[in-house]
């Protein structure tokens, strides 16, 4: 006898115990999210209060340094204190669909935020009354410890987990009922402002990776920083000589369209003993990649990097490693052919 035979024979509605299980959800849902809308509305008051609002009052930072600091930060505590009230009152899907009209101060705070960290380290460096302020601020009982730079990321970590409340309120939400479409938006919505602002932050990690192994590699005929350029991996691989030579330790790094080689500079040279001098830079759009050995369970594995001038035989006796650089190899050079074409 199936379950659905049971639960009519026992008098059981399925669609109404589909319904009231949505609802426990959808109610725990909106229970979790207004408790953490409360937690950081009391950390943006924090910001708001102790620092802006004084700040300008004072006049201890231009208004311009103070717009670069913390950017739409008294625009967002406006919009989620409008968004609190709609939650306490449970009125989800106006609240939300009201909300998604700001959700742009969240892109826009998310693009200033490397130039607000500069900025912020600037005016520490500059001017000893802001340092004074700033410390005076923290020892706050309210702060609990934290500082300003633990505070100013919280718009973009708190965009992260909309996304998620949002998904479980809608997929908790009866479709044929008033508010699914609200919630509907509200999801679309969170999610592609969500999606901006982790690109925002991919490019900005990247930028970061590309500066370092620029300053890691001996002089600038290297030119790593390039736009487009996109950093993927790094690693110490044994290059195998054509003739037999013994073996030779090199720094492998792997971008979106090259493949630099580099060794370790003299340790004691007096600039450079902690650098890498680059060796050659390889373009992957011209680039085959094979796996001579480390197929099977065997110690380590053996590459074959082909070139129109040059072929480059590259082994690690951890097969784990080299499987892993055969991936991101293959990978970067089937994604530029495939760019290119």
């Amino acid at each position: 006898m199936s379950d659905l035979t049971l639960q009519f024979l026992a008098g059981a509605n399925p669609v109404e115990e589909q319904r009231a299980r949505w609802e426990r959800k959808r109610s725990r849902t909106a229970k979790e999210l207004l408790e953490t809308e409360h937690k950081y509305l009391e950390q943006l008051d924090l910001v708001v209060t102790f620092f802006v609002t004084i700040l300008k009052a004072k006049g201890t930072l231009k208004p311009a340094v103070l717009e670069t600091i913390f950017g739409p930060l008294e625009s967002i505590h406006s919009a989620n204190h409008v968004l609190t009230l709609h939650l306490e009152r449970g009125n989800l899907g106006p609240g939300l669909e009201n909300f998604c009209q700001n959700l742009e101060l969240y892109g826009h705070y998310a693009e200033n935020l490397e130039q607000a960290n500069k900025m912020l380290k600037e005016q520490l460096r500059k001017k000893k009354s802001f340092r004074r302020f700033k410390k005076l601020q923290e020892t706050r009982p309210q702060f609990q410890g934290r500082k300003l730079e633990d505070l100013l990321p919280l718009p973009l970590q708190r965009l992260h987990q909309y996304k998620h409340f949002f998904r479980d309120l809608l997929e908790n939400t009866s479709p044929d009922s008033a508010e699914y479409q609200k919630l509907a938006k509200a999801v679309k919505s969170i999610s592609e402002v969500s999606q901006h602002v982790q690109d925002i932050i991919h490019k900005r990690e990247n930028s970061l990776q590309l500066l370092r192994v620029q300053k890691l590699l001996k002089g600038q005929k290297t030119q790593v920083i390039t736009p487009g350029r996109w950093y993927i991996r790094e690693g110490w691989l044994l290059v195998v000589p054509s003739k037999g030579e013994e073996l030779k330790r090199r720094m492998f790094f792997l971008f979106s369209d090259i493949f630099i080689a580099a060794k370790p500079c003299h340790p004691l040279h007096p600039l450079n003993c902690n650098k890498l001098a680059c060796q050659a830079v390889y373009p992957l759009h011209q680039c085959v990649v094979d796996k001579v050995f480390g197929h099977t369970q065997s110690q380590g594995g053996l590459l074959s990097l082909s070139f129109p001038h040059k072929t480059l035989l590259l082994m690690s006796g951890d097969q784990q490693d080299i499987n892993d650089w055969y991936r991101s190899l293959t990978a970067a050079v089937r994604q530029l052919k495939a760019c290119s074409t």
